[in-house]
């Protein structure tokens, strides 16, 4: 569901994707070609959201912001996990947020970073560049190295696969 809240209509440029159990609710702006999967939630009520280019919001993950406060700013070739919920922060290039983590409000995530499954990144915390987090409250384990970047931008990658696949397969069952 894609609709639109106090005259503001989610901007969905056609090279992404977005499942049709996905919703996206007012202030949301998709980057060209990323992707919102199922039963995924972009809540542009309160505040903006901004997904980059190139990302993908993987199944029952939710993203919202902080009313009058808190936007949520995703960068380019971002992966957001499956049950994550991302709320009133920055993620920037090239992220990988794992299962079921948490960001809360004004938290900011480096470039080229991992937040592993189950983390939970409190208010406030900026964490540098090629960082793994893991743990509740996170914390800092250790520094990624170019292996990692290159699995961190293969699951970009994999998303970006699926979602031509999902795009070509809609166009058939349309036309």
């Amino acid at each position: 569901m894609i609709r639109s809240y106090q005259g503001k209509t989610p901007l969905v440029r056609e090279s992404c994707y977005v499942d049709p159990s996905a919703q996206l609710i007012g202030d949301v702006e998709l980057g060209e070609h990323s992707s919102v999967w199922m039963n995924a939630v972009l809540r542009g009520d309160v505040n903006a959201i901004r997904l980059g280019a190139r990302s993908n919001v993987q199944d029952c993950a939710v993203l919202h912001g902080m009313r009058n406060l808190y936007p949520v700013i995703v960068g380019e070739m971002v992966t957001i996990g499956h049950n994550a919920t991302v709320h009133g922060c920055v993620l920037e290039d090239a992220v990988l947020v794992g299962i079921g983590a948490v960001i809360l409000n004004n938290a900011r995530v480096g470039e080229g970073s991992i937040i592993a499954a189950g983390a939970v990144i409190p208010e406030q915390m900026v964490i540098p560049p090629n960082s793994l987090v893991a743990g509740v409250p996170g914390k800092i384990r250790k520094t990624l190295g170019d292996e990692d970047r290159k699995m961190i931008l293969k699951y970009a990658q994999n998303y970006l696969d699926y979602t031509e696949i999902y795009l070509r397969e809609m166009a058939d069952y349309v036309g």
